[in-house]
């Protein structure tokens, strides 16, 4: 009776906030908390004790009282379960890797060496604020903590089976990696050499092969105007190709350029065409809680381990949750207690190539507008490992030439192609700019952490406790003085020069629109009347449309339906093909009298048009829709100039053929696309036939070699050492590349939805386990719930994290008593 008083006499006098605080630390104190098991290590360079939780699934809980010890903390126990990913990570940004995995690594080294991040990042230190540098410091101790309680039987498994130690961490390595991060979502320089190869095209026939909109585009800002404004002016000299033999000359060259893709998918950094990610945002008038729900779900490349550390951080003014970067300190998509954000890529065209004119007699001397200057040259000397046994390395020297705009990344003969890329600015460091979104608290300290951030252009989303919603696409994007940056330019002029980057206050962005919803995925995001060019190669739109029909089909979302629509496998693309091979081909089918044909016109004609692994019908739409493209394109560019390549807006080439099938596109023996499709049809029944075999039934979407989901290890190819890191294969729903789906199946790196009403009912998971050891039992922990898509919660308030720890860990100073 007493208590009930004293509960009575204190909601009187109290407001409502406080009395909110009492209940939940009397249910604190009252709710049963698994303690799990407890244990303490003593630890130099630490001010105070840090608590760590961990939960079922490994995922670590930092609670520290000052921001060094927080970071430091981070670094160690991030270390303890990534050290190999982390060496990894860097080594391959520093152009390191030959040295410890031997000589077929070299050429990716030579091409990072070029780059020269290491200079960089060290060189970037100092213009750093002061609070993000120290943060990179502590994190640093943090992980040479750990590397120090190492000995050489304990440290990871990959270090001893390639019986080297790896070097102390210094801040500069979280540097490198971001840098890294930057270099796989902002490479378009070998796009500009690629148009380059289809410069001898009818303008016509180019203008239809690189499509810039579709009916399905989603546009956030601006609109689309009846009659688009002419292109900007292009530089009156560039880098022509003349003859088919200069094009050959140029395509094996770019090929071999593009075995840095090998090497990100090595370390879980490769996308398809910048294709790399979705994300969405509604406000609390389209949600059944009233408050805003956001989710993000990136696409990288599958490996073991996944990229992604999922970490919770508590420190004096700081408490974050979400995906980490291993060897990078803070959270880089999350939430903290007020706001909560998510990113895409925004493939902005932030590359631009130029043909360098060099004096034939001095190597050394290229043209400029005033005339000769000299370029500047470094050698580089890479160590590269000559046996397995033992760590004895030769070196390779070679010169890396640098030109007022940048080094030369590429070479054949006379031909000297040089890179300008904001990437290479000394001053610039990406990571900084999440430091500072871990602490926003609203709008306009989102906005201002957002203007630190000046590298590969992102779509960031936002939500807030207050109701907002917002969008802003920022990065730096060039101006230019003329032209668009599709093509290399004659770098003897100074008509393709750079004039500034788009203003932050002029990026693409929106605050509360009407509409209560933002999707991106790599889409294009701007109307034709936007008043700057942020790129000529968008994303096809598939994955945005479709969030955008779910998002609008239902009033009231929950979390539950956005994970639904995280999982969903409608296929745009598919449709379209389905559909208009039906229209097309049925009545030259029943005259054919072929009665598979017929009979898979009808599956075309009833399909869902959903890509699940046990669909027949999604895997020979695939196939034809992949043999129809190459039937095309060959026919125009050659058979061996093109098909190896992709292009960001090429499903939309094909969706307007599909369409409106064009008599001048039909390649030669082919009267009508019915005749074409049947064709089609033939030739992928008989790639089927050699990929799976002779048993129809067993043609299946999850059967496919190339739609088996594999998470490889960057040691699958060692012999032998391999083996221990092996993850059997396996079918998936849902396709990144053909078949374009919302859920790009194997590619799927990470899933979140942040609950605005509820931090604790937030959602998070990776592919496989926070581990990267493949004796834990937190290894693949995650992989059934990642396949099936059914997201766990990630627990934030200190009551739901005491209810979930299964283990605690104190990190105590050395000098405590």
């Amino acid at each position: 009776m007493a208590k009930q008083r004293t509960m009575r006499f204190l909601l009187a006098i109290l407001p409502a906030s406080a009395v909110a605080a009492l209940i939940l630390q009397a249910f604190a104190q009252t709710a049963p908390v698994n303690q799990g098991r407890a244990e303490t290590r003593r630890l130099v360079n630490l001010r105070e004790t840090v608590v760590v939780q961990r939960d079922e699934r490994a995922i670590p809980y930092l609670e520290a009282k000052n921001e060094d010890d927080l970071y430091f903390a981070q670094g160690y126990i991030t270390a303890s379960d990534r050290l190999w990913q982390m060496d990894l990570l860097r080594r391959t940004a520093r152009g390191e890797l030959a040295e410890i995995m031997g000589g077929n690594l070299v050429e990716g080294d030579k091409q990072l060496r070029t780059y020269d991040f290491a200079s960089i990042a060290k060189s970037s230190l100092s213009d750093l604020s002061p609070l993000f540098r120290r943060a990179l410091e502590s994190y640093a101790r943090g992980v040479n903590a750990f590397l120090d309680s190492c000995d050489d039987h304990s440290l990871p498994l990959e270090f001893r089976l390639l019986k080297y130690r790896p070097d102390a961490w210094r801040a500069e390595d979280s540097l490198v990696i971001g840098k890294l991060l930057s270099l796989m979502l902002s490479t378009s320089w070998d796009t500009d050499l690629m148009r380059e190869l289809l410069s001898h095209l009818p303008p016509d026939r180019l203008r239809a092969l690189l499509p810039e909109a579709s009916p399905l585009d989603v546009i956030l800002i601006g609109k689309d105007e009846a009659k688009a404004k002419p292109a900007a002016p292009r530089p009156r000299r560039r880098a022509s190709l003349e003859t088919a033999s200069e094009r050959a000359l140029l395509a094996a060259s770019l090929s071999a350029a593009r075995s840095i893709q090998g090497l990100f998918g090595r370390i879980g950094l490769l996308s398809e065409n910048h294709a790399v990610s979705n994300n969405w945002v509604v406000s609390g008038k389209r949600t059944l809680s009233g408050k805003p729900l956001l989710a993000n779900d990136p696409h990288l490349h599958p490996t073991a381990p996944g990229i992604w550390y999922l970490i919770h951080l508590t420190g004096p003014g700081l408490r974050v949750a979400g995906g980490a970067l291993p060897g990078v300190p803070g959270v880089m998509i999350g939430h903290n207690e007020r706001i909560a954000w998510g990113v895409t890529n925004l493939p902005a065209d932030v590359q631009d190539v130029y043909l360098e004119r060099f004096d034939p007699h001095h190597p050394l001397r290229y043209k400029t507008p005033e005339g000769w200057s000299e370029a500047n040259v470094r050698r580089e000397t890479i160590k590269v490992r000559q046996d397995f046994a033992k760590l004895t390395t030769d070196t390779i020297s070679f010169e890396v030439t640098t030109t007022r705009h940048g080094p030369i990344i590429l070479q054949r003969g006379e031909r000297k192609y040089a890179l300008q890329w904001p990437s290479l600015n000394l001053k610039s460091a990406p990571l900084e700019a999440f430091y500072f979104i871990n602490r926003a608290r609203n709008w306009s300290e989102f906005c201002s952490a957002l203007r630190r951030y000046q590298e590969a252009p992102q779509n960031f989303i936002y939500a807030d406790d207050s109701g907002h919603i917002g969008y802003y696409g920022a990065g730096a994007i060039p101006m230019r003085k003329a032209g668009d940056g599709v093509l290399p330019v004659d770098g003897s002029t100074d008509e393709g020069e750079w004039t500034g980057f788009i203003p932050f206050e002029k990026l693409p962005h929106l605050y509360d629109p009407p509409s209560g919803a933002i999707v991106t995925a790599n889409n294009r995001i701007v109307g034709s009347n936007y008043p700057y060019l942020i790129t000529r190669d968008w994303a096809q739109p598939y994955r945005a449309r479709r969030i955008l029909d779910l998002l609008q089909a239902k009033k009231r979302l929950t979390v539950e339906d956005c994970r639904a629509i995280q999982g969903d496998v409608y296929s745009f693309g598919g449709s379209i093909f389905a559909r208009e091979v039906v229209r097309s081909a049925s009545e030259q089918a029943r005259a054919a009298n072929d009665a598979r044909w017929l009979e898979t016109l009808r599956s075309f004609e009833t399909w869902n048009s959903e890509v699940r692994s046990d669909s027949r019908t999604a895997l020979l739409i695939s196939e034809m829709r992949i043999i129809f493209r190459q039937r095309i394109l060959a026919e125009v560019l050659g058979p061996d100039l093109w098909p190896e390549y992709g292009w960001s807006n090429g499903d939309t080439f094909i969706d307007n053929l599909l369409i409106n099938q064009p008599r001048a596109w039909l390649p030669k023996g082919f009267n009508t696309y019915a005749d074409l499709f049947y064709a089609c049809f033939i030739d992928a029944r008989k790639s089927l036939h050699q990929r799976i075999g002779p048993d129809e039934s067993q043609w299946e979407w999850g059967r496919a070699s190339s739609t088996q989901v594999l998470f490889p290890h960057a040691l699958r190819h060692v012999p032998f050492m391999g083996l221990r890191f092996k993850i059997p294969s396996f079918p998936q729903n849902g396709s990144s590349v053909s078949l374009v789906t919302v859920n790009a199946g194997a590619d799927v790196s990470m899933r979140f939805i942040a609950d605005l009403n509820d931090w604790d009912n937030s959602r998070m998971g990776i592919p496989l386990g926070e581990s990267g050891d493949p004796s834990s039992p937190h290894w693949t922990d995650q992989l059934d719930d990642w396949r099936r898509v059914t997201l766990r919660s990630l627990p934030f308030s200190t009551p739901a994290i005491a209810e979930a720890r299964r283990t605690l860990l104190r990190l105590t100073p050395l000098t405590t008593p």
